[in-house]
Order: C-alpha cells, then sequence, then structure tokens
C-alpha cells in the first residue's frame, strides 16, 4: 500500500490542501493546517461552510471544494474527513488531476481504500499515502511523518 515514495511524492508538490480544515483547535483539521504553515508549506485551507480558517498564523480565506483550487493538478491533497465524505472528496480529487492525497487515520474505510488505491477507471489513480505504516502506532500521519517525507523530497 503506501510507501516511501508514496509519500516522497506528495511531498514533490509545489502547493498543498487541507480538506476539513477547521479554526478548532481541538481538530485535527486545524493541526494539519497548523503543521503546513509551521513548516512554511503553501497551503489553502477547504472547508464550504466557512470562508475563513484562523490558526496561530493568523486567518486564511478558504476554498469550498477540491474543484475551485486554483491549481488542483499541482497540489497534493491532505484529507480529515469522515469516510464517506472522503469518498466524494477522492471522487473529486480524480476528476480535476489532483496527483497526490493524504487519508489521515480515521478518515477511510475498506470502501475508501479500494477507491484510492483503485488504478482503473473505478478508482483514484493518483499517489496515496494511507493505512498501516509510517512511525506512530495509528497508521501514516502528517504529523508524525511529514518532516520525513519532507526530507525524502528534499524540503527539509
Amino acid at each position: 500500500m503506501t510507501t516511501e515514495a508514496s509519500v516522497r511524492a506528495f511531498f514533490s508538490s509545489p502547493q498543498f490542501a487541507v480538506v476539513g480544515a477547521s479554526s478548532n483547535p481541538a481538530k485535527f483539521g486545524h493541526k494539519v493546517l497548523a503543521w503546513y504553515q509551521a513548516h512554511k508549506l503553501p497551503v489553502t485551507p477547504i472547508n464550504p461552510a466557512s470562508a475563513t480558517i484562523t490558526t496561530a498564523y493568523g486567518e486564511h480565506p478558504t476554498v469550498k471544494s477540491v474543484g475551485a483550487l486554483s491549481e488542483p493538478t499541482r497540489t497534493s491533497l491532505s484529507i480529515i474527513t469522515p469516510p464517506p465524505v472522503t469518498l466524494e472528496v477522492l471522487k473529486e480529487a480524480k476528476r480535476v488531476g489532483i496527483p497526490a492525497v493524504w487519508l489521515q487515520p480515521g478518515t477511510f474505510d475498506d470502501e475508501v481504500i479500494q477507491f484510492a488505491y483503485g488504478k482503473d477507471a473505478d478508482g483514484y489513480a493518483g499517489d496515496v499515502v494511507a493505512g498501516e505504516g509510517g512511525v506512530g502506532g495509528e497508521g501514516w500521519c502528517v504529523l508524525v511523518d511529514g518532516e520525513k517525507g519532507m526530507r525524502a523530497a528534499g524540503k527539509l
């Protein structure tokens, strides 16, 4: 499933976006967005219900969907949503040409994983970071495994 090559490909993108970004510091959508900002990576928060997201790094305008990203083919996507939403996000990511996705722990079920790793017409077809592996016991998590991935991609 996920390999170091997938993580390296994810961090090779010049831009990033976080689906499920939140202003609530207790939520992982907030923590992941702030992680990108702390590492000075260009990141766009995606949240259909909020016009802006506030973190310790200021207030940031959101886009409402993956399709609203200015350069989707140059943007890797971190997803922090419940599995049914994640599946729809992956379908939109495929449609607009997102090259790589990172499915945080808790964002996927068997149906999501099957679509994510599908390389034919019925699957996502891009690079995927998800599932078992990484440093932490919960699976691949950008908060735990991100710096190693950035190093591998020459960004740290």
